[in-house]
């Protein structure tokens, strides 16, 4: 097999592969014996037909397909492991010769990964991030606990109010005719949740516990179910149960039953810590974010359109498997959000287009300071991940194949990068 490397404009590359006519043959007789079985010639039982009669009758290209599929994947990683350069896209094939007897020659249209010339990377001058707790943050924790551990107590004695828990039967109308999904019973909904349309929630306080009334509304012009859209609707509402919660009172009792604190200065102190240790990750990673920032604008590189097209159906694919992770598929989220798949994609570029030029910026940086990851980098990066996945270390390194710890290296040299640079910055 040959193959010839065409530098094109913008990391752009033109391969040109060709493979001999002896893999054509043998490529094509492998598609014979594939098709045979389904062919059927008069005096031959079916799946006994000759090649020869086959070509005859329906042409020898009737095999031509099936032997591009047989030949072009191998023949494309041979040519990417021979050319000596880096592809950073999916290849834009196109077939030059496929004929019995001679060479099949095709190309393959890819983008080749950039070269970085560096500008400074030292000394970057970022803002400083703030990092402080306010007391009020420290208060909207203590509130989420007494929401956790609040209790509810069921309410008779008079008419609903705003943030009780009700229990409630439904029944909705447009023109005098019941909808689609306007109607249920012992609905839970707590009043100004917001989680009916506007104007619903506020009609239901006073309402008085087992009597029945009525409340109007007018669907959103915007409403997700277009025949509804704008409507006026009239609901028969009863109220059959309302519940209010009651928090616990912020006293020592209180954190003693929350956290291992006998105090509540003593837990309000550990809140802070917390809360500080989450800040001071956050500025980093702003600081992170903005030195890296400040290394691409300094830089210069041409990044090729189909690597950041590339980069952005891999964001596609990462997304979809966070998706069927939670039991939806990647059209049905489509289908729900009014989203498309091209949509999506022309949406994550501008982010592919970051992501690949802080990989190269940073690449370049660890290239630069000559900043490797060691074994020891590695062991203890297995000893992560054996941790995270409650796994014996022994057992990850088993798991994990020659490519995926190069993969692991080049990922801790990176993050080693970024150390660099945040740590020369200066913060202003």
């Amino acid at each position: 097999m040959g193959v010839q490397v065409e530098k094109l404009e913008k990391n752009m590359a033109k391969l040109t592969v060709e493979v001999s006519a002896e893999e054509v043959e043998k490529a094509i007789q492998t598609a014979y014996q594939k098709m045979k079985k389904n062919v059927n010639i008069p005096g031959f039982r079916k799946g006994k037909a000759p090649r020869h009669l086959i070509e005859k009758m329906y042409g020898k290209e009737v095999f031509y397909n099936d032997a591009i599929d047989n030949m072009l994947p191998s023949a494309y990683a041979k040519a990417v492991d021979e050319c000596g350069e880096e592809i950073v896209s999916r290849p834009e094939i196109q077939v030059v010769q496929l004929e019995s007897g001679k060479p099949f020659i095709f190309t393959a249209s890819v983008a080749v990964k950039p070269e970085v010339v560096l500008g400074e990377y030292k000394g970057i001058q970022v803002d400083k991030a703030p990092v402080e707790v306010l007391d009020a943050e420290i208060e909207a924790e203590i509130t989420k606990e007494r929401e956790a551990n609040a209790r509810t107590i069921t309410v008779d004695d008079r008419a609903v109010q705003k943030g009780d828990i009700i229990s409630l039967d439904f029944d909705g109308y447009v023109d005098g005719k019941a909808f689609e999904g306007g109607k249920s019973e012992d609905y839970e909904l707590t009043i100004g949740s917001g989680a009916f349309i506007p104007g619903f929630e506020e009609q239901l306080v006073g309402a008085e516990i087992g009597k029945d009334l009525e409340v109007n509304v007018t669907f959103p012009e915007e409403y997700h179910a277009k025949e509804l859209a704008g409507k006026a609707a009239v609901f028969k509402c009863r109220v059959n149960s309302a519940k209010v919660k009651e928090l616990p009172e912020v006293d020592d009792e209180f954190a003693q039953e929350v956290s291992e604190f006998d105090t509540l200065d003593a837990y309000k102190e550990d809140i802070k810590a917390k809360l500080l240790k989450d800040k001071e990750e956050d500025a980093r990673r702003v600081k992170e974010d903005a030195v890296i920032e400040k290394i691409i604008e300094g830089a210069q590189m041409e990044i090729p359109d189909a690597m950041v097209e590339f980069q952005s159906e891999q964001m596609m694919e990462d997304f979809a498997q966070r998706m069927q992770a939670q039991g939806l598929s990647l059209q049905q989220y489509f289908q729900f959000s009014g989203m498309t798949a091209e949509k999506y994609k022309e949406q994550m570029k501008p982010r592919a287009l970051k992501n690949i030029q802080s990989r190269l910026v940073l690449e370049a940086v660890a290239k630069a300071e000559n900043i490797e990851a060691t074994e020891e980098d590695l062991d203890a990066e297995m000893t992560r991940m054996a941790e995270m996945y409650k796994m014996e270390v022994e057992k990850v390194k088993e798991l994990i194949s020659d490519y995926q710890r190069e993969e692991m290296k080049k990922d801790i040299a990176i993050q080693k990068a970024v150390d660099l640079v945040t740590e020369a910055a200066v913060e202003a």
